[in-house]
C-alpha cells in the first residue's frame, strides 16, 4: 500500500559533525511548508540534531559514512527518516532508555532517544547490527485558526 504524501525531500551527506546544523536547517526549512509554530519547528530541529548525531557519533564511530534524510509531507503531518550504514545497535530496547551510553566521556550522552521521543509525536528504530540504523519519526503540526487575530482584536475591542 503507497501513502499519498504531498512532497518529499531526500538528501546525503558525509558523516561530519559540521553537517548535523546543515541537516537541521534543511528540514526545518522543508517542514515549514505545513506552517509549524515556532515550538513546532524548534522540536523538529531538534529531533533532526539528536538522531544525526546519533548516526554520526555512534553509528560511524570516528570512521566517514553517508547520513541519509528522506522527509515526507502528507496533509499536516512530516515524517522524517534518518538513516546510516554504521554499525547497527545490538539492544535497541537498552539504547532507548534514559542515560544508557556507550560514549559516557561525551557531553549530554544518553539522551538522544530519549530527546526524540519527546519532541515528536512518534518514533521508530530499525536496527541490525553491522548494516546501520533508520530512525522514523512523525509530528503532526497543528492547524492555525482561521481568524485568530480578529478573534483577538473582537476580545481586545469588549
Amino acid at each position: 500500500m503507497k501513502e499519498n504524501f504531498t512532497n518529499e525531500m531526500k538528501i546525503e551527506f558525509i558523516s561530519k559533525s559540521s553537517n548535523e546544523a546543515f541537516a537541521r536547517i534543511a528540514v526545518a526549512a522543508f517542514a515549514s511548508q505545513l506552517d509549524p509554530t515556532i515550538e513546532e519547528l524548534a522540536d523538529i530541529k531538534t529531533a533532526v540534531s539528536e538522531a544525526v548525531t546519533n548516526c554520526i557519533i555512534h553509528g560511524y564511530d570516528k570512521k566517514q559514512g553517508i547520513v541519509k534524510i528522506v522527509s515526507k509531507l502528507k496533509e499536516n503531518e512530516i515524517l522524517i527518516e534518518i538513516s546510516d550504514k554504521g554499525k547497527g545497535i545490538k539492544n535497541i530496547e537498552e539504547a532507548k532508555e534514559p542515560l544508557y551510553t556507550t560514549k559516557p566521556n561525551l557531553e549530554r550522552s544518553g539522551m538522544g532517544f530519549t530527546i526524540m521521543e519527546s519532541f515528536m509525536d512518534k518514533m521508530e528504530i530499525e536496527s541490525i547490527v553491522g548494516l546501520g540504523t533508520k530512525i522514523t519519526m512523525s509530528k503532526t503540526i497543528k492547524p492555525k485558526l482561521e481568524n485568530e487575530d480578529e478573534d483577538f482584536k473582537m476580545i481586545l475591542k469588549d
